[in-house]
């Protein structure tokens, strides 16, 4: 069944109104007619059953019929800290986090950031980046949108540690000869009691963090981590760690 986020404005306690280019999808792509259904999400974790009442070119009427309890959301709120890489793999990295699961993404510059940023083509950048995230959540039925936050300075990032119950730093030397993933969150599991941990993946650009980055970070309270023997791309690194997250939380079974 087709799912569609909604701005909260047009998503009433029986009602529900698509305008623009979620209507146009529903008129002229998926043909749909009076009495047929889809699911209607705020982006914040409402989720309804929704039937059309009527059907227009640029908008699309319909009643709410049965509210829905979501059960796509990871239990931990897991944001990926991300910096920024080349081409396009930022875009693969928002698309495919999202799938996996990630509640925020914080775009960040580093010592090896080699992307020369332009302030000035912010703006339309995380436009993009805000759609793709937008279209991921309604493809792998989230309830929630992820948010695409402004690119931040080192300086910034690490000021940002503080607010997380976890912040996992992946250092490719921790990978050679420290503390791995699993051990991390063993002891989070067994010593935390927050029902939804807001946990920080730090990753860093194609290059690695250099050593000096290392040390601020866990001066700052991250714990530095590696993700296995293996040396891996920066786009693959965040997704990497959140199938290793969703595992340890329990969303794939088990005790």
């Amino acid at each position: 069944m087709q799912r569609y986020f909604v701005p909260e404005a047009q998503m009433g306690q029986l009602s529900v109104m698509l305008e623009g280019e979620d209507a146009r999808h529903v008129a002229a792509v998926m043909r749909s007619k009076p009495g047929d259904r889809f699911i209607a999400c705020d982006g914040n974790g409402r989720d309804v059953l929704a039937k059309i009442v009527s059907v227009e070119k640029d908008k699309i009427q319909a009643e709410i019929i049965e509210e829905l309890v979501s059960q796509a959301e990871m239990a931990w709120k897991v944001t990926v800290a991300q910096s920024l890489p080349k081409g396009d793999k930022l875009e693969i990295v928002i698309q495919k986090g999202t799938e996996a699961g990630a509640t925020v993404f914080q775009p960040f510059l580093s010592q090896r950031t080699v992307v020369q940023y332009d302030e000035r083509k912010e703006a339309k950048r995380i436009d993009r980046w805000r759609k793709i995230a937008k279209e991921a959540a309604e493809q792998s039925h989230r309830s929630v949108i992820p948010q695409i936050n402004t690119v931040a300075s080192w300086k910034s990032l690490i000021k940002m540690f503080a607010e997380f119950d976890l912040v996992l730093f992946c250092y490719e030397e921790e990978g050679r000869t420290g503390v791995g993933l699993r051990d991390v969150l063993s002891n989070m599991i067994s010593t935390h009691t927050t029902a939804a941990p807001r946990v920080m993946i730090v990753i860093g650009p194609e290059g690695g963090f250099t050593p000096q980055e290392a040390d601020e970070a866990a001066v700052s309270g991250a714990k530095l981590i590696g993700l296995g023997k293996r040396i891996l791309r920066t786009e693959t690194a965040a997704l990497y760690a959140l199938a290793c997250l969703a595992y340890e939380s329990g969303e794939l079974g088990g005790n």
